[in-house]
């Protein structure tokens, strides 16, 4: 009876034309990788973040994704390699990104939404000077001496310029104005009124979609135009219940893609929503105040999590046969203020 190696030997010399080693293990793949800047991030990671690879930064806010993000594009332009920075809720400040270390002439930075925004604060403005700012024509009358109306009038359309002013679109000061009570119907039914709470709600969920499909317009120009180090795609404002919404096709695309021009995407979000698509996959935790005496804030102890890393280099060259259990691996760092720091 022949034993397993030699049916292993004859089935792969039959199927050596076709399927070349059917049964042989593949080498892994050793991805080069790029440091983050991060002590301690790095010595948890062998090194850095993966180049050619789809990596994924998860978290709540306060927890330090943005920080480790910005750590990683300044330790990128620093040598001239130029990076891109898809910025989908117009939240990056680029003062902050200065003062860590980023070169902003080798960035790349993607504002979403911002023609719109820009639009609508116009649009605000014009109609606020309109109708506040631009004195009304003099009434002749009898009241007043002829120069205007009854000051009893002056008050009426106030709570609507205050509101209007100070942009409160839930609570409105009322200021002297009598209040109109809702009148029940004659047949005892619930009274009638027009709630807006329902168009507001689709209308910012319409806001959030169209951010988001342009911040995922934007990453694939970027990723087909090639050249850059480092791309930050910044969800993290987003809430996961939009995210989740992306097919997960758009992801593997995205992997298939910075893995041909090798460079490397980081995706910032709050919930992961890559799945398999990505190789490397942190989750960080609220960050930890640290202060002096418990009378002055010095700093932040941000601290992560290894959820996924499929390709790790082992120090030896023995494969076990048997999977080795997957082990926690966390790590955290200091970040102190400004006024922490010794000069």
């Amino acid at each position: 009876m022949p034993t397993a190696s030699a049916l292993r030997l004859q089935i792969e010399t039959t199927l050596a034309k076709k399927i070349p080693s059917a049964l042989s293990q593949q080498p892994k793949t050793i991805r080069p990788v790029v440091p983050t800047g991060i002590e301690g991030l790095d010595d948890l990671l062998r090194g850095g973040l993966p180049v050619g690879a789809f990596s994924e930064l998860t978290g709540p806010e306060c927890s330090g994704r943005t920080s480790v993000a910005l750590s990683l594009v300044a330790r990128n332009t620093e040598v001239n390699k130029v990076c891109a920075w898809i910025d989908v809720s117009n939240v990056l400040d680029p003062a902050s990104a200065a003062a860590v270390g980023v070169n902003l002439k080798k960035l790349l930075w993607v504002r979403c939404g911002v023609r719109e925004a820009e639009a609508v604060r116009t649009k605000q403005r014009f109609v606020l000077s309109n109708r506040y700012f631009v004195p009304r024509p003099i009434k002749k009358g009898l009241h007043g001496g002829g120069f205007g109306p009854h000051p009893r009038t002056e008050v009426r359309g106030l709570s609507d310029a205050v509101g209007d002013l100070f942009h409160q679109e839930l609570t409105e000061p009322h200021c002297a104005e009598p209040q109109h009570r809702l009148q029940p119907a004659k047949n005892n039914s619930a009274p009638s009124f027009t709630s807006t709470a329902r168009p507001q709600r689709f209308l910012h969920r319409a806001k959030q979609f169209d951010a988001i499909e342009q911040g995922l317009r934007s990453a694939d120009l970027v990723l087909q135009t090639g050249g850059f180090s480092v791309i930050v795609l910044d969800l993290a404002s987003i809430a996961p219940e939009f995210v989740a919404r992306i097919e997960l096709s758009t992801w593997h695309r995205y992997r298939v893609a910075v893995e041909r021009t090798q460079s490397s995407i980081l995706l910032l979000t709050q919930y992961p929503c890559a799945k398999s698509s990505s190789e490397l996959q942190l989750r960080l935790f609220p960050a930890e105040q640290i202060g002096n005496d418990m009378t002055v804030f010095t700093g932040m102890r941000p601290r992560v999590e290894v959820v996924r890393q499929r390709f790790t280099q082992t120090a030896s060259n023995i494969v076990p046969h048997r999977k080795p259990p997957q082990n926690v691996h966390t790590a955290s760092w200091h970040i102190p203020t400004a006024w922490a720091v010794r000069r």
